[in-house]
């Protein structure tokens, strides 16, 4: 059986399916936090599946207010691949997952005065 060849994507295609913009994706990859993007013989950057996953650690981690340079720091370890930066990994991790939990504890706190302002404006509405 002959194996199949990668299936690659533009980077239009990858901006769609990442949800990241093509500048966004160029950034990325200028500061390394995307790197080994493979290129065609023209030049043009060319993504696959394994970039896609990756992009979506990035969109966590982005997405959730981790700073540029923890993330850097995070794809630095990722790359290395070693056991020993396992523990690395998780210290930042957790770093950041203990403040992802302050920022939704927070958000929850500001959600109940807004809920109790919509509570009030209803309760004086005539009827």
């Amino acid at each position: 059986m002959t194996p199949t060849a990668p299936h690659y994507l533009t980077p239009a295609e990858t901006a769609e399916r990442s949800g990241f913009s093509l500048d966004t994706l160029r950034y990325y990859e200028r500061i390394g936090l995307l790197s080994d993007v493979g290129r065609a013989p023209s030049g043009h950057r060319r993504f696959t599946e394994q970039d896609l996953q990756w992009l979506g650690i990035l969109r966590c981690l982005r997405d959730t207010g981790m700073p540029i340079a923890d993330m850097r720091r995070y794809a630095e370890l990722a790359r290395t691949g070693d056991r020993e930066s396992l523990t690395e990994r998780i210290a930042l991790l957790e770093r950041h997952d203990a403040s992802v939990e302050e920022q939704i504890a927070l958000l929850r706190a500001q959600q109940g005065h807004l809920r109790g302002k919509i509570d009030y404006y209803r309760s004086v509405l005539p009827d």
